[in-house]
């Protein structure tokens, strides 16, 4: 193993949190072979399996508050939202020992055919082999738990490469599974270094035998394409569109969506970013909107009152502001933030933006949402569906018809250059925004 470090620190003030190993491609090579010779010589069987299981989330349980403050000191995610994720993924860990028990095959009825008649067949799973698991910063704890949980569930053993900025929380749940839930160490193995090296080497390994990648698009299709022989799961980006109608709930609407758009300073896969609000009630709306995100508190993610930290690195601070003056300069208004002090950027509510400007055609990733009126359904529709991301999207409306004729619009399209998408939408009385999953992707 290599001797050389990785030195994680702070995206809020810069201080030290810890080390990691800075592996290399022999490294997983090493953690391949001993996850493969785990399996082809001591499977684990799906009651072990269930119990290893049941134990982590009992012992994440016990120590969220330790794994919240993990979180919040290398990701600088405020501590009452690491606190959630700490808590998710004990559900995470929870799910997946359910389904350790549930995964088995299927009895086959062969008299469906004359020549089948008395005649049985089954079918059983079994595991595929070793997984590589690729986990971004944004949720350093409960995305490797939904690459750990369900790979063990099912009995493969699991190589990671958590992100770089942020390994801390899964070196530490990797302990607590080793350590005391019983885990066979070959099973779970965590090699940190860069992701040019180390998950170059664990995409082309010719032994792992599926890629689970969480991440940004332009690295997910690149890994589809340079591993055509493996399964590849790929969850990517996204720049969510939500809809106002007119008679939905404008108010409930600024309340989510001041959170929605802002946890974890816009951060996350499924922040909200383009607003599309019904000409009638944008005053009114925005008139909501704006001091709720005025009023979010903005500094040091190990404060209780902080509801807005530190973008994960200061060249991640300067795209997204570079973003808001691009679209200042082609006639958006800022109605409240723009403002950088230190490794800070407030957060940003823009108005009158066009859907040629990068805060309304790219995946911010910051703490910035864009507000532009409509005038009728089809046009707001229309708005929302010219994106080439797909993962999530909602409306606001008291009409449960306009709510279906929102999902199936999110339903049918495929955006240019991508795959089939999973929308997601509110509907019914003051609608808030949640996921409907039709398809395949989804957390």
């Amino acid at each position: 193993m290599s001797e050389a470090t990785i030195t994680v620190r702070s995206p809020y003030d810069h201080t030290v949190v810890g080390e990691a190993p800075s592996q290399r491609a022999v490294d997983v090579d090493r953690a391949v072979q001993a996850g493969g010779q785990a399996l082809a010589s001591a499977p684990l069987p799906a009651w072990k399996r269930a119990e290893i299981l049941d134990r982590a989330a009992r012992a994440l349980d016990e120590r969220t508050e330790a794994f919240a403050r993990t979180i919040a000191a290398e990701a600088a995610k405020p501590l009452k939202t690491a606190r959630i994720e700490a808590q998710r993924a004990v559900s995470t860990f929870t799910f997946s020992a359910v389904e350790a028990r549930r995964l088995a095959g299927d009895m086959v009825a062969m008299d469906a055919a004359d020549v089948g008649e008395g005649k049985l067949a089954f079918t059983l799973r079994l595991p595929l082999g070793v997984v590589g698991g690729i986990t971004p910063f944004n949720f350093p704890l409960n995305l490797v738990a939904h690459k750990v949980a369900p790979a063990l569930a099912a009995g493969c053993p699991l190589v990671l490469k958590p992100a770089s900025q942020t390994p801390l929380s899964a070196l530490a749940l990797r302990d607590l599974l080793v350590g005391q839930c019983g885990l066979p160490e070959p099973w779970l193995q965590v090699v940190t270094g860069p992701s040019s090296e180390v998950g170059r080497a664990l995409v082309d390994h010719p032994d792992v035998a599926m890629i689970s990648f969480t991440g940004s698009g332009e690295v997910g299709w690149s890994i589809r394409q340079q591993a055509p022989r493996k399964k590849v799961s790929l969850e990517l980006g996204n720049n969510s569109p939500v809809i106002i109608e007119a008679d939905g709930d404008w108010s409930t609407a600024a309340d989510k969506i001041a959170v929605g758009g802002f946890s974890h300073a816009g951060q996350s896969c499924i922040s909200t970013q383009r607003i599309y609000v019904h000409e009638e009630v944008l005053h009114d709306f925005l008139g909501a909107l704006v001091p709720k995100v005025e009023a979010l508190v903005v500094g040091d993610p190990l404060d209780e009152e902080t509801d807005v930290s530190s973008l994960i690195t200061p060249d991640d601070r300067d795209r997204v502001q570079a973003w808001i003056q691009e679209a200042v300069a082609g006639g958006a208004e800022v109605l409240c933030g723009n403002k950088v002090e230190g490794t800070l950027l407030w957060p940003t509510v823009l108005a009158n933006v066009s859907p040629d400007m990068k805060v309304c055609r790219e995946e911010v990733f910051g703490p910035v949402v864009a507000v532009q009126a409509y005038r009728d359904r089809a046009e707001a529709l229309r708005l929302a569906d010219d994106t080439r991301f797909g993962l999530q999207a909602a409306i606001f409306t008291r009409d449960i018809g306009t709510a279906l004729q929102a999902v199936a619009s999110w339903s049918t399209r495929s955006p240019p250059g991508g795959p089939t998408r999973c929308p997601t939408a509110g509907s019914g009385p003051a609608a808030t925004p949640r996921r409907v999953r039709p398809g395949p992707c989804g957390r």
